[in-house]
Order: C-alpha cells, then structure tokens, then sequence
C-alpha cells in the first residue's frame, strides 16, 4: 500500500480551519475511531438530502408561489454541514491521535467525500430552486457534473503524482453554504430572489462562483501540479494514454447520461431531478472509489467500470421508449446502481479489515477480548 501524503495550502484551512479542528480533536475519546467519525460526518450530510427531500422533493419550494421549506430546517441543515465538515476535518487528526493511520481510513474519507458530492449539491440547490429565480434543473445537472469534474481531479492528480493535492474551493464552499443555510433560516428564501446588482441574481453568482473555481483555480492547479511532476520526473505514469486513463469511465458515464437527459421521451429530468441526481452522483462515487483503491495499491487503473456496462442497455431501453414507465426504470436503476456501490463499499472494507487485522469501526482488534 501506498504512503498516503497530502498537502493542504488553503489559507482558510491553513490559518483558520486546522487550528479549530487541532482545538475539536482534543475532546474526542481515544477509543473513538476515526472510521466512525468519518461515516457520522457523512451521515449528517445523507440527513440533510434526507430531509429536504421530504420538504421539497422536487426542487419547487424555494419559488415565488410555493410553500416554503420551514425555518428551523435551513438551521439544523447549517449546522449538519458545519459538523459533518467538521467531523471531515478531525478523523485524519483523530487517527494519528490515537495512532490509527491505515489506507482503511483513507479510503473510507475519500470514498464516502466522493459520494457526498451529490448530497451537498442537491442540498444547496434547495436553496434556490426551480423557477423563474431559480437554477433549470439541466442547468443543476451541468453544474453537478463541474462539481464532480473538480473532485476527481485531485484523485487524478494523486493517481499521477502520488500526492493528493486538497483543492481550495472544499474548504471556501463548505463554511460559505454552512453560513448561507443559516442566512436563509433569518431572511427567507425570498431574499435570494433579488438581485445582487442590475439584473445578476444570486442563483447566476451560485453559478459563477462554481464554474469559475473549477475553471480558473482548480483544473490550472491540478495541471500544474502534473506538469510540475512530469518536469521532475517524478510521474508516475509516463504514456499519455495511462496518465489519463482515469477519466475514461466518468467520461462515459456523462456521455450515458447525459443522452438520457437529452433524449428522454419524457423528460425524465424535469420528472425526476432528485432521484437522477443520485443516480449519477452514486455511479461517480463507485467510479471514483475504484481509481483511489488503484491510488492507494499503486496498480493499473481500471479502464472501465463494470457499473456502467449494464447502464448503456438501461439507457436504451429510455431513450428508444421501449420501456413505457421511464421513472420506474430510473427508479429500479438508481436502486441498483447504490446497492451496487454499498456492496462495493462493504467488500472492500471488509477485505481492507482483514488484509490489517483491524476493525472498521473499533480501534479494538478483532482477536481482542
């Protein structure tokens, strides 16, 4: 197993974050386990997708017209996103407390961040909306993609350089919506109605600050980075062809969905916006998990994902209307595709578990009394 080494030149995380989380660390238990703090923090974030989708399922409450998502539901979702970025912030500092550094724990991080992606999007765009204030479902679903795109250019970055370069717009977004959750409980999701100068409304500056740090922070940086590898010598893998070989099966699985969206008899995307976002951000999320487990075991990445082998005929069958109920297909595939990543998920742990005579979960070991 590969020598996990990351670097970190935020200066929010820096100057600000790592002194609050070095301060939270020390009130944890020693017998906590890292693991555990990870999946809680994780949880919280499942908690909030959990909970507006109960109070706005399809993207509407936000609009001008509709009843909106209850005060105290924009309080707690600030708060479960300031803890589970907080609890994201304090495992790694919680394992080599208590000593417990193992590739488990840096591929349960990194594998469950990978999977939260959708649920923090999905989150912040009940925010704003659909409507006419709002953000177009599509255009939630490019932007889903640009998020996506970002976060697994670090894991591309590592996979060629050995290092997990952490990109700056984590640290920025995750206090930024914490806070606007907060905002939003106080003055109402009116407020983000208005613009911020002449006609430039809060959702196009939601926008723009998302496509503008993928684009001109972010993506320079991870190339820069690559570059700087490959001047060095220090690359891990010198033909074009495996250095980009990552990207081979998250680029197919836009181009799956995307026809999907695109060419849906019946808009499957306006129908069902929520649970297609989850079925793409868990498919990315099991992509993503296979190229850290390549990281973390310096071997090949695989050139394509199993997962989306049976995807392609699923998505047939949808855009050809061969199958009448498109959302009971979308439904039975999104079902799939997650007990598909969980049982992944599980495997791997379990295995990872055994390989370390370790626990997942306990830092006792599993011949301990």
């Amino acid at each position: 197993m590969q020598l996990f080494i990351a670097v970190d030149s935020n200066p929010l995380s820096v100057y600000v974050m790592h002194p609050f989380w070095n301060f939270v660390v020390k009130f944890l238990p020693t017998w906590l386990a890292p693991n555990l703090i990870t999946f809680t923090g994780f949880m919280f974030l499942v908690l909030n997708f959990l909970m507006l989708a109960f109070y706005d399922s399809d993207f509407t409450a936000s609009a001008a017209g509709h009843e909106h998502v209850p005060s105290w539901v924009w309080v707690a979702a600030g708060i479960f996103n300031f803890l589970a970025y907080t609890l994201d912030g304090v495992d790694g500092k919680q394992a080599r407390r208590t000593n417990s550094s193992t590739p488990l724990g840096e591929l349960f991080d990194h594998g469950l961040d990978s999977w939260a992606c959708i649920f923090f999007v999905a989150t912040v765009y009940s925010i704003f909306g659909r409507g006419e204030s709002g953000v177009g479902v599509a255009t939630l679903y490019y932007i889903l993609w640009v998020v996506l795109f970002s976060f697994i250019l670090s894991h591309w970055e590592k996979y060629n350089t050995g290092i997990l370069f952490l990109p700056w717009g984590y640290d920025i977004s995750q206090v930024t919506i914490s806070l606007v959750y907060l905002v939003t409980a106080v003055v109402g999701v009116e407020t983000w109605y208005k613009p911020v100068f002449w006609h430039f409304l809060y959702r196009d500056l939601f926008t723009f600050m998302i496509i503008a740090c993928s684009f001109t922070v972010t993506l320079p940086m991870s190339l820069y980075n690559v570059l700087k590898a490959y001047r060095s010598n220090t690359l891990k893998h010198s033909s074009l062809y495996e250095a980009f070989l990552p990207f081979l099966s998250p680029v197919l699985l836009f181009v799956l969905s995307t026809t999907w969206v695109v060419y849906s008899p019946s808009e499957i995307l306006e129908l069902q916006p929520r649970i297609f976002y989850l079925m793409v951000g868990t498919a990315f999320a099991n992509v993503t998990c296979k190229l850290i487990v390549c990281q973390m075991s310096n071997t090949r990445c695989q050139a394509l994902s199993w997962l989306l082998l049976p995807m392609a005929p699923v998505v047939l069958l949808a855009v050809t209307g061969v199958v009448g109920n498109e959302t009971l297909l979308l439904y039975l595939w999104t079902a799939a595709v997650i007990l598909a990543h969980i049982h992944y998920g599980v495997s791997v742990v379990q295995q990872l578990s055994g390989h370390f005579n370790i626990l997942a979960f306990s830092l006792k070991k599993p011949n301990s009394d």
